[in-house]
């Protein structure tokens, strides 16, 4: 599973169909580490909560990972050999529902760990022992040029916010809300996504006609 569309999903169905899926996977043992993902999840937005972040970036931290468990590929290992790119298939699953902040943030977390591991003194030694092996099948550090490049992200500064709190989510025993918390503000992006997407779509018929 790949495309939230190839099984029928459209924005009255997304958000209880990802509760569903997060509620019956979430409690695998995430990444190596301590706490499984829904608790890394969780964790993430509800620190974004508490801090008073956007929704956008709260939505983003709850959502980040989403592909480890729509993309098909599985749960990472510390014996893997390759990259799952569960970045890549949470986006695509995300891409037709939710704002784009929301997308990049998703896709382009990895990068941004990546990045920060270039740029940022100390912020290598700050990782976990799952998060350095996966960064080792995710291509190291960024060189100077990728860096460069990746700062000029529309989204920037909403993805390196996202990926401190994807480092920050990995807390045994810390107490979070349930994702229902959460769905309300999950299905008001769906909705406000799907009328700006019609509207955009009503320019381009009114143009094509013109």
């Amino acid at each position: 599973m790949s495309e939230a569309g190839d099984i029928g999903l459209d924005r009255g169905t997304i958000v209880a169909f990802i509760q569903d899926i997060f509620e019956c996977r979430g409690g695998e043992r995430y990444l190596g580490e301590a706490v499984t993902l829904a608790e890394h999840m969780l964790q993430g937005a509800t620190i974004a909560e508490r801090k008073g972040d956007p929704e956008e970036i709260v939505a983003a931290a709850l959502l980040h990972d989403i592909g480890h468990i729509v993309g098909g590929s599985g749960f990472f290992s510390m014996n893997d050999t390759q990259d799952r790119f569960h970045e890549k298939a949470g986006a695509r699953f995300l891409e037709p529902f939710f704002p784009r902040v929301v997308v990049d943030c998703c896709r382009l977390h990895v990068a941004a760990k990546r990045y920060l591991c270039a740029i940022e003194p100390g912020y290598f030694d700050t990782l976990s022992a799952a998060s350095v092996h996966s960064l080792t099948l995710q291509g190291g550090p960024m060189n100077a040029e990728e860096a460069a490049q990746f700062e000029t992200q529309p989204s920037f500064h909403e993805i390196i916010a996202v990926r401190y709190l994807d480092d920050a989510g990995k807390r045994v025993g810390m107490a979070t809300p349930e994702f229902a918390h959460f769905v309300p503000m999950l299905q008001r992006m769906v909705d406000a996504r799907s009328r700006d997407g019609s509207a955009e779509q009503d320019r381009i018929i009114h143009a094509d006609r013109a």
